[in-house]
């Protein structure tokens, strides 16, 4: 069976350093740091304060103010990226066939803000169960596609993936597997993530997974950094069209660039810590190689997981050079959670979208907040700390894992005809 190739043609993005596609891409490259102090609730009794909010954010601008009100926040950010990308990628009914048109999305959580209210308004009550009844759909995590389809009238395959902060690199990854096998000519995929909450901020930061830098939140998020103290807890929603190049072509769509393969695996090593050696990390980097029917040598940048965690870096790390060689040293490797926080379950479409727009333009963004070596970490490796730098990229990789020991991998690369 000859699998057809995938192409992405339109984008959409509400990032903590921007809200469309040029915004977010502009904060990249320019080193914008989208961690300040959180205004989404009060947090003056927790250890960490700050976190990435994707700011100036009113979903009533864009959705009806009944219908935004029976949306969690994450599903309001995926919609609003579905609004940008269908856009972006210049379809409407007239062009396409809905019932060729899927939505895969993935969140690592879901609607907890919705689920934590429900749950304090009915404590603070004499028991007597009165609950919404948009309780359960805001909450669920497969409302997202369900809600984005029922927007744009898109009837292909929909649903959503869970694998903690891997979801939407693995929502991506079914989705390029349903459009190369044919059973779809365009998919909109990608994720969300709002879980800035009381509940979430505390339960990870009770685990230590979080930065404490409360004097200075700006720098908090420093990945390879000797001083790096855990990650900040970021936002967002994106969403990219992936679509047949054949599909594409007939109809003239602009192209970004080719989806050249993906991979997944675990760690089977524990429910949070990576593996030290990062042996799962390997293995889905070879994974996507081999799906990509790619060489080492064939990867110019690397986005990677990243998360400024003291284990996970150095874990990735060695990864990279078991799996790169000699070749390590010539890779430009960065983490943008250093500007946009950890998204969680939209990291990975989120770090994707770098990966695009530096495949686009021939620009590595950086690893912002760097101000000390990490003497186990070899200084050989081009860390992309604190400016973004030119080069020819012709094919990228992004990396993400997900506690319970996920790991999923993307590789975008030129389009040539």
């Amino acid at each position: 069976m000859q699998l057809k190739r995938v192409v992405i043609t339109g984008i959409g993005a509400l990032t903590p350093i921007g809200n469309n596609l040029d915004e977010y891409w502009n904060g990249l490259i320019n080193g914008v740091s989208g961690a300040d102090v959180i205004t989404l609730f009060d947090a003056s009794k927790f250890k960490t304060r700050f976190a990435c909010e994707v700011k100036n954010f009113n979903p009533t601008d864009f959705i009806d103010r009944k219908e935004a009100r029976k949306m969690d926040r994450f599903a309001q950010l995926a919609v609003v990226a579905s609004d940008q990308a269908m856009q972006d990628a210049g379809l409407n009914k007239e062009n396409i066939n809905p019932d060729r048109v899927g939505v895969i999305l993935g969140s690592g959580i879901g609607g907890l803000p919705t689920l934590q209210q429900e749950i304090i308004d009915f404590a603070k009550g004499d028991g007597t169960p009165r609950f919404s009844p948009f309780f359960i759909p805001k909450m669920i995590l497969d409302m997202a596609p369900g809600l984005v389809s029922m927007r744009h009238n898109l009837r292909g395959p929909n649903y959503s993936t869970v694998s903690a902060c891997a979801s939407s690199t693995n929502a991506m990854v079914d989705a390029f597997d349903m459009l190369r096998l044919g059973k779809a000519d365009i998919i909109l995929s990608g994720g969300s993530e709002a879980v800035i909450t009381e509940a979430a901020i505390g339960g990870f930061t009770s685990m230590h997974a979080m930065s404490e830098r409360n004097d200075d939140p700006k720098t908090a998020s420093r990945p390879y950094d000797k001083d790096r103290d855990g990650f900040v807890m970021g936002e967002a929603g994106a969403i990219v069209v992936m679509e047949t190049l054949d599909h594409a072509l007939a109809r003239g769509a602009k192209i970004y660039c080719e989806v050249a393969g993906g991979g997944a695996s675990a760690d089977a090593y524990h429910i949070t810590a990576p593996h030290p050696e990062g042996l799962g990390a390997q293995n889905v980097m070879n994974a996507a190689l081999a799906d990509a029917g790619m060489v080492p040598t064939d990867i110019d940048y690397i986005n990677t997981h990243g998360t400024s965690t003291p284990l996970g870096d150095g874990g990735e790390v060695k990864a990279i050079q078991k799996v790169f060689g000699e070749h390590a040293y010539n890779l430009n490797i960065s983490s943008t959670k250093s500007m946009t926080g950890h998204c969680i379950g939209a990291a990975g479409v989120v770090e994707a979208v770098a990966c695009v727009m530096a495949v686009i333009n021939d620009i590595v963004p950086p690893t912002i907040n760097h101000f000390t070596d990490d003497d186990t970490l070899d200084p050989k490796l081009n860390f992309t700390f604190n400016k973004a730098q030119k080069r020819t990229v012709n094919a990228a990789l992004s990396n993400t894992f997900g506690f319970g020991g996920h790991n999923a991998a993307i590789i975008v690369k030129k389009y040539k005809a």
